[in-house]
């Protein structure tokens, strides 16, 4: 019978067992112990590498089968060496048993590709690498002119094989080595045509034959490796794609001639590409871009390349240091061409724009402030240009350019000053006199920079550093009607900053002294509603500072005026200042009231009031406001007959409305009006024995708090309108503005003919605490109001006995913390208590 043949993973377990010979035999040897450490160390990588394959399941076939017997002949001629009797083994013996045992694991690699992953296939690769390029140190040899030992000798003597058996060994070595020879001349071919992963190895056999210096520049450039590549580079896998662009790196950087092959579109088109891919390839990408930017071609090519300059500035502005150098570095070598420069800035790059504007020719500054002016920029980069540096030569061209140079000076600066930050750095520049002076100037060629300067005015005016220039606003009051409506507009925004400046009380005056409410009265019947609507800006803000100059320069014809832009005015703007201006005047202004109430005003608040959408906006709730101020006016408590037209008008339930659903300020004012509504509530009620009514009011009419019949309409009753809870809630809310008109209001319920049941009203929603919230959060005044009602609510035991412990705690701290006035009060309220008799010196 025939020997049995070997199974496969027979195979395999000899070939580790053997491998494992191998190591120990060198690892012991006491020839050559360095080398053969090594060499050693490389032999036990075939352990893991083996265990792999049993793994992989790979296919018995005959050309598998035939590379893993070579890979088992190498081992057994080792490990015949390492038996030897003969002591001296040489280098050269040694690395040529290592080139062996390599190029059969070569063999092993390259016929089992199909069945390997990518990890297996990866690691018999790197030991492949490793062994065939192994070169031991010469001067470890102990005799180099010593002949040889003859391996195959040594291979017979350990099997006692015969000379047909060696034949087939040397023929088996041919084969291999025909092999190896043609991998060589076919690493071209698999670079173009190769799939996804002989392209990987013929990638790794041309970086390993460049290190080796197995070939030349010569070589590259004959087979076209660089094109190749490149050609490869945009379909190949991430990591083909990196060890291409590093491959190309080494090749540009040996031989500067490679850099014209990678300077067509295509190739530097592709190579951006890189920029968008992970980091590692991203960081090569730059680094190969910034390799080949010193030839002009590419200088010129790249940034024309779409969204390469972006990528770039996102690179730069990127968390990986090396990308970010290089990309710096590229971006700074690349801003040389001014559209470059250009497309830097559009990617929020301001830096190359800002040198352009200090150091560039007059016509590269005029070409950068252009372009600044037409960019929609974001506040980072308003912020990011002014810290730059890019306002004070704008200065500079403004004042001392062309007129080209003005204007495109100007209007960048217009864009620029759309940022608070960059208004504080043009006031420090002192541009604020240039632009006066401008606009004063009757200079035909200069008139169309005024339009621009006066808008950089009204930005710079937002600020009250503007100050700082005396009688800028007395100037700009002088240039009103002599400038367009556009310059009109922004003047009047300007002068609207100034006067609202809190620190402009001065300014004020002047210009109410030097006619400037005289003066803006005629704008109101300006057709342009731009320039009407910023006179209404203005007025209102005087109105507001200076209520009682104002109402002697507003007659009845302008108050006519202001009703008639408040009923045919879409914009809420407008409406809001106009409104605004009438809620300013004197509430005591008896005539005044009359010529609104003729006009007709109350009915068209109520209106506007009604339809006015929810949620609200910033210019909805300063109408809101502006309108809660006007029917304060007509709730006035001196003038019941007022009162009754207000109620008529359906002003009380929007009054409650705005308690819950209004502004601060619109609270406010609201519980202000309800107040005054309350103050004449009880002479106005109906008493249970009136014989007056025609028909008997029903039983819900009685009202409890003033021990009568209530209506809303005509005894403005807080009970019947359904405002004490909200009123109530005001206190426990977290903004105090209204705390004092709503202590005010509830405070109407508690007058000495009918505290008691007032008080048990005020306590039902919530007991007394909002009160004492008060106490420990208010204002002076709106403390001493929630000390008044307080009293009342002691003067009843059962309060006493419920809230008691939870005030005096806060009276206490109050009496000592608190405004000295309010001692008084507190020393009365803290003797109901019982904490301090009544005659006590203690405050």
């Amino acid at each position: 019978m025939g020997s049995r043949i070997k199974t496969f993973s027979e195979l395999l377990a000899e070939l580790q067992a053997s491998a494992d010979v191998v190591a120990s035999l060198s690892k012991d040897s006491e020839t050559e112990p360095e080398i053969l450490a090594e060499f050693a160390a490389m032999v036990a990588k075939f352990g893991p590498i083996l265990d792999d394959l049993r793994e992989s399941k790979i296919m018995d076939t005959p050309p598998i089968r035939k590379a893993v017997e070579s890979l088992e002949k190498e081992l057994g001629r080792a490990r015949g060496l390492m038996r030897s009797p003969n002591p001296k083994i040489s280098v050269k013996q040694i690395e040529e048993l290592t080139r062996g045992l390599g190029r059969s694991l070569g063999l092993v690699l390259f016929s089992s590709l199909d069945f390997l992953s990518a990890d297996v296939k990866e690691k018999i690769g790197a030991l492949y690498k490793e062994m065939m390029n192994a070169k031991f140190d010469t001067s470890w040899s102990p005799d180099r002119e010593e002949s040889e030992f003859d391996l195959k000798t040594e291979f017979v003597n350990e099997f006692g094989v015969e000379d047909d058996i060696v034949k087939e060994v040397e023929e088996i070595e041919e084969i291999e080595e025909e092999i190896i020879t043609l991998d060589i001349d076919d690493v071209v071919l698999q670079l173009k045509y190769g799939n996804d992963e002989e392209f990987k190895f013929a990638l790794s056999e041309l970086r390993s034959l460049i290190s080796d210096q197995m070939v030349d520049g010569e070589w590259i450039n004959d087979e076209g490796i660089v094109l190749i590549l490149s050609n490869r580079l945009g379909s190949s896998k991430p990591n083909n794609r990196l060890t291409i662009i590093q491959t190309l790196r080494n090749l540009v950087t040996e031989n500067a001639n490679n850099k014209e092959k990678l300077a067509d579109p295509n190739s530097l088109s592709t190579i951006v590409k890189s920029l968008t891919r992970d980091v590692e390839e991203r960081r090569e990408a730059v680094g190969l871009l910034l390799d080949l930017s010193d030839l002009p071609a590419v200088h010129r090519r790249i940034g024309r390349i779409q969204g390469c300059i972006v990528m770039l500035v996102a690179i730069f502005n990127g968390e990986d240091p090396v990308a970010s150098r290089d990309a710096g570095k590229l971006l700074y070598a690349l801003s040389s061409n001014t559209q470059n420069a250009l497309h830097m800035a559009e990617a929020g790059y301001f830096k190359p724009l800002v040198h352009y504007l200090k150091e560039g020719s007059d016509m590269s500054k005029i070409l950068m402030a252009t372009a600044l002016s037409r960019m929609e920029l974001t506040n980072q980069s308003r912020g990011s240009l002014g810290e730059d540096g890019a306002i004070e030569p704008l200065v500079k061209m403004f004042n001392a350019g062309k007129l080209e140079s003005k204007l495109s000076a100007l209007s960048a600066l217009q864009n620029l000053s759309m940022l608070t930050e960059n208004i504080q750095r043009l006031i420090s520049s002192g541009i604020v006199v240039a632009l006066l002076q401008l606009l004063f100037s009757v200079t035909s060629v200069l008139m169309t920079l005024r339009e621009p300067a006066s808008a950089i005015l009204a930005r710079i005016a937002q600020s009250e550093s503007i100050l700082v220039n005396h009688d800028v606003a007395q100037q700009m009051l002088s240039l009103l009607n002599l400038s367009s409506p556009v310059i009109q507009c922004h003047l009047l925004q300007a002068l609207n900053s100034i006067a609202a400046h809190s620190s402009a009380s001065k300014v004020r005056n002047k210009m109410k002294e030097n006619g400037a409410i005289h003066l803006l009265l005629p704008f109101l019947s300006e057709t342009n509603s731009k320039t009407r609507t910023g006179a209404l800006n203005l007025l209102y803000t005087l109105s507001k500072y200076l209520p009682a100059e104002f109402t002697e320069q507003l007659g009845e014809t302008h108050i006519n005026i202001i009703v008639n832009i408040i009923a045919l005015s879409t914009s809420d703007n407008e409406k809001a200042a106009a409104i605004g201006i009438l809620s300013n005047l004197p509430v005591s202004d008896k005539k005044a009231t009359d010529t609104l109430k003729r006009a007709n005003l109350l009915s068209l608040l109520v209106s506007i009031m009604s339809s006015i959408p929810a949620p609200s906006t910033p210019t909805t709730c300063w109408l809101v406001e502006s309108i809660a101020g006007v029917f304060i006016r007509f709730t006035v408590p001196s003038d019941k007959r007022l009162q009754f037209f207000s109620a008529e008008h359906g002003v009380i339930p929007l009054l409650v409305k705005l308690l819950s659903s209004g502004s601060p300020v619109a609270k406010c004012r609201a519980a202000t009006s309800l107040a005054q509504l309350s103050q004449n509530s009880l002479s106005l009620r109906k008493s249970r024995s009136s014989r007056w009514f025609c028909v008997p009011p029903s039983v819900d009419a009685y009202c409890g708090i003033h021990d009568g019949y209530c209506f809303v309409k005509s005894t403005f009753c807080l009970l019947k309108a359904g405002a004490i809870s909200p009123l109530v809630q005001i206190l426990e809310d977290d903004e105090r503005e209204a705390d004092e008109a709503a202590l005010t209001a509830l405070a109407t319920l508690a007058q000495d003919e009918i505290w008691e049941h007032g008080i048990n009203c005020i306590t039902k929603p919530s007991g007394a605490q909002p009160i004492i919230k008060v106490l420990e959060l208010g204002t002076v005044k709106a403390q001493e109001k929630a000390l008044w009602i307080l009293e009342r609510i002691f003067r009843v035991e059962a309060h006493r006995v419920q809230y008691g412990e939870s005030a005096q705690v806060v009276l206490i701290d109050l009496a000592q913390k608190g405004d000295p006035k309010l001692r008084p009060t507190i020393a009365k309220l803290l003797a109901q208590l019982e904490l301090l008799q009544a005659q006590s010196s203690y405050f």
